[in-house]
């Protein structure tokens, strides 16, 4: 038994142990291997926890809302590498008289249809609470298919470009309106629906400013490029949108919003089924407050083009078209960032006054943009209507949230933003026909703010002086 045991330092031991010598070094140089891999990763791997870290903090990521904030960040950087190869192929790619004729057409062909289906599509997805997560997928899917479309129509100028516009443009609200529906269905502990509009709409906007510089670079590569990058980037978006939580398909406890505002409905939801439910409305601040809204919305959509075609023929002192394009794009996305944390940070408190307020500051910052016309105001009017429409938006979700019953809010939500996007095609429409003088434009734009600030002004500061009772508050 003792000479079958070989000694200590017997050739087969150390054998072995060189053998364990010869393993170590190649576990050294795997290992090597793989903490380069892991550093070479890391700029995205620790860039995608830092973002799943701060979407699913405060109980997010159990709710499902960071599902949501991911999804609509994906839903902004397609948008926005669509828009890119849009804007290059129907505005920048031609002289400013051809281009404003190019896009009167593309806003007759795309716009006018989409103002016709807007007001279908609330109620349709409304009709549709148990498909929602399908819907929002389907709406992705869609474009990305559409994106395919638009990357052949933008080389050839065939007049498919416009109905595959406005296919992309029709998904893109239809997405937006299901989610204005399913954020309440995703609200985390002691969480505000401010507060998760806020969080929804900053993901939003850090996709697009990300995406931005990178459809212009793919666009730098040529024109179809912008558009691969939304169909991989909307592909994506369709897998993510059937990630959200079964909740978001559940209708238990809803019902179809009237919006009533009349004695027999002002104090409880319509619940008796009726032929033709509309859009009416909900109690005297939400009523006010939507049309404040609306006036807001008309004011972005007519900046939108208005500037677009103004600065293009005359830009910024010392500045070219694009950079001029770009101060005031840029200038109008920090005013939406800005309001959208200053609304987070006031969460519910008086949204009545914070409406009534930030309308008025937009007013009186046209109005002097309109007298001083100059790129330092031009500017300044951009970032104050961000700002405002941001603002006046997350109020009013808050009145929706305190005065609409549970049992029809996520209908309410619906049926708002379909007429907040009319109102942006309102607008727009109105900045393509008006002559390009900067002072009368604005002062137009100041019109359209002023119409909807005092006609509301009056019921929204009766409602705050009455504590925003009209109906039971809801939490």
């Amino acid at each position: 038994m003792a000479t079958a045991r070989p000694p200590q330092g017997a050739t087969g031991v150390g054998g072995a142990k060189g053998g364990r010598s010869r393993g170590g070094g190649t576990g050294r140089r795997r290992g090597s291997l793989r903490a380069v891999g892991r550093a070479l990763h890391f700029p995205l791997t620790g860039t995608a926890r830092g973002i799943r870290k701060a979407t699913h903090a405060h109980g997010a990521g159990e709710s499902g809302l960071g599902k949501l904030i991911e999804l609509h960040g994906v839903n902004g950087a397609g948008d926005m590498m669509i828009t890119i190869a849009l804007a290059s192929t129907v505005f920048f790619s031609v002289p400013t008289d051809e281009a404003r004729g190019r896009v009167a057409l593309y806003l007759g062909i795309t716009m006018a249809p989409f103002t016709l289906l807007a007001p279908v599509i609330g109620p349709l997805l409304d009709r549709l609470p148990h498909g929602r997560r399908a819907a929002m997928g389907g709406a992705m899917l869609a474009r990305a298919l559409l994106a395919l479309v638009l990357s052949s129509a933008v080389v050839s100028g065939d007049l498919q470009l416009y109905p595959a516009a406005l296919g992309v443009l029709v998904a893109s609200k239809a997405y937006g309106v299901v989610r204005s529906a399913v954020v309440p269905r995703l609200l985390p502990p002691r969480f505000s629906l401010v507060k998760a509009n806020s969080r929804v709409t900053l993901g939003g906007l850090l996709a697009t400013g990300i995406a931005a510089p990178v459809g212009a670079g793919l666009q730098a590569l040529g024109p179809r490029w912008p558009l691969y990058g939304a169909f991989v980037i909307f592909v994506a978006g369709t897998f993510l949108s059937f990630t959200l939580p079964p909740k978001v398909d559940s209708a238990k406890g809803e019902d179809t919003a009237l919006l009533a505002a009349d004695a027999q409905h002002l104090h409880g939801p319509h619940r008796k089924p009726v032929k033709r439910p509309g859009l009416r409305t909900v109690g005297i601040a939400v009523t006010h407050a939507l049309a404040a809204n609306a006036a807001i919305r008309c004011l972005s959509g007519f900046l939108i083009f208005f500037l677009a075609f103004l600065l293009r023929e005359h830009p910024m002192s010392g500045q070219s078209a694009a950079v001029s394009l770009g101060i005031v794009a840029v200038a109008a996305g920090t005013g939406n960032a800005a309001g959208t944390a200053v609304g987070a940070w006031l969460r519910s408190r008086a949204p009545e006054i914070i409406i009534v307020t930030v309308v008025a500051l937009v007013l009186g910052a046209a109005l002097t943009a309109a007298a001083f016309y100059n790129a330092v105001v031009v500017a300044g009017l951009a970032a104050i209507a961000g700002f405002a429409q941001a603002l006046a938006k997350l109020s009013l979700d808050a009145l929706i949230q305190r005065d609409v019953p549970e049992l029809v809010r996520t209908s309410a939500f619906a049926r708002s933003e379909t007429l907040l996007q009319m109102s942006w095609v309102l607008g727009g429409a109105i900045g393509i026909v008006l002559p390009l003088k900067g002072s009368v434009g604005l002062l137009v734009g100041a019109a359209i703010v002023a119409t909807g600030w005092l006609t509301t002004v009056k019921g929204l500061i009766g409602s705050a002086r009455h504590g925003g009772h009209a109906r039971p508050r809801v939490a």
